[in-house]
């Protein structure tokens, strides 16, 4: 697989150069509430900038409906973008169209040009090859010849879409700073994770990482699970849970897997109940089997806390992914606010899985640097440790 610096040791002054970042930022309107991605990228966008390229971003933002809409418009982001980088981003206004020509064409060398949500053109992510291809063939016309495509956007490797995998069909592909950090550090976890490997699973559903955890049972000593998915284990345990979210249709894979693998899934002992779904809910603190009816789990209790920790403290290698609790709710924060302080401070090499664990990190205000690597890509890291190969990745190694 070629790098980025395999691409700038060629020299980039005056070529034009197509970079596929995630920048999907959370918005509020258009306030972004966290602008980690945005700077997980710049590494390779300064690179390429300072050694005088043109650098078009590509990117996308939410689920917008393959057309149009200001709600999702990469505008925010190329403005954080040039605060960021001190320099200004000129913002296309399409996708390939006559504005993203004309910003295109009026790059100096080291400036940065944005495009429009990539996903504003429903060929991004059409099934058919041939209107992604139309597409990447427009890419590939926008920044012309002797141009290069450098792949940095992890959190979308693992999609077949036109941006991704068909425009590096087209141009030569590097891969960005990013995203190969990220691929050098999951391979640590497959190929030789240090012993005792603890992971650490959370987030709503069973079904969402039954690939994963039947991928990493075999290779790791202790699975801990919290989460909305903890109760469907605990149901296969035989233990009321009362309104907490359940899968019933798992109920009974939950039920094998905990019979097939031992004592090496650990299980909370105690949760944190509430008569509702609010902050301002009656909360209390009950054993797993003390749930009461009509009352839901929003996260795991203080035993399981330090129950986690003495499993997290004695780890050698520790993958989070998933918060322990509603985390974004302050009666439920508790679980997931203790899971990352013990893992931020237990001397491991960890690995914290994107998505919504990534977003608790700076949620709660710890600090970023604790931990070994935060991935840029939650859905990318599972399907990675599962074993399935990235259609982003692949496309750059062929």
């Amino acid at each position: 697989m070629r790098t980025l610096d395999d691409l700038l040791a060629g020299g980039v002054s005056g070529r034009t150069v197509l970079v596929r970042a995630d920048l999907n930022v959370p918005l509020e309107g258009t306030r972004i509430t966290d602008d980690g991605r945005i700077r997980a990228s710049l590494p390779t966008l300064r690179a390429l900038s300072d050694a005088g390229a043109r650098v078009v971003v590509a990117a996308h933002l939410g689920r917008p409906p393959g057309a149009p809409d200001p709600a999702y418009s990469l505008a925010p982001v190329a403005a954080r973008l040039g605060e960021l980088l001190a320099a200004p981003v000129v913002t296309a206004t399409d996708v390939v169209g006559d504005s993203a020509r004309a910003a295109v064409a009026g790059l100096a060398d080291g400036a940065l040009a944005m495009l429009e949500n990539v996903r504003f053109d429903p060929r991004e992510t059409a099934k058919d090859a041939a209107q992604r291809g139309a597409l990447a063939d427009e890419l590939a016309a926008l920044v012309g010849r002797d141009s290069a495509f450098v792949s940095d956007g992890f959190g979308v490797v693992h999609r077949v879409q036109a941006s991704v995998v068909d425009v590096a069909q087209r141009l030569p592909g590097y891969a960005g700073t990013l995203l190969l950090a990220e691929l050098t550090t999951l391979r640590r976890l497959i190929e030789a994770p240090q012993g005792p490997y603890a992971v650490v699973l959370g987030g709503a559903k069973v079904s969402d990482k039954l690939a994963v955890i039947e991928a990493l049972l075999p290779k790791v000593d202790t699975l801990l699970v919290g989460g909305g998915m903890c109760f469907t284990f605990l149901a296969a345990q035989g233990h009321p849970v009362g309104a907490s979210l359940l899968e019933q249709d798992m109920v009974e894979v939950c039920a094998r897997l905990l019979k097939s693998c031992g004592d090496t899934i650990r299980l909370p002992r105690d949760v944190v109940v509430a008569d509702e779904f609010a902050a301002h809910a009656n909360t209390r603190t009950v054993p797993v089997e003390d749930i009461p009816e009509g009352w839901m789990g929003l996260d795991i209790g203080p035993d399981t806390v330090r129950d986690f920790a003495a499993v997290l403290t004695g780890a050698a290698t520790v993958f989070w992914n998933g918060p322990m609790g509603v985390f974004e709710l302050a009666p439920f924060a508790a679980g997931t606010r203790g899971v990352a302080e013990t893992i931020a401070t237990s001397g491991a090499f960890s690995v914290v899985g994107g998505g919504d664990s990534a977003a608790a990190i700076r949620l709660l205000g710890l600090p970023e640097d604790a931990f070994s690597h935060i991935s840029t890509g939650g859905g990318a890291s599972l399907e990675f440790l599962e074993g399935k190969v990235l259609p982003g990745v692949a496309v750059l190694e062929n």
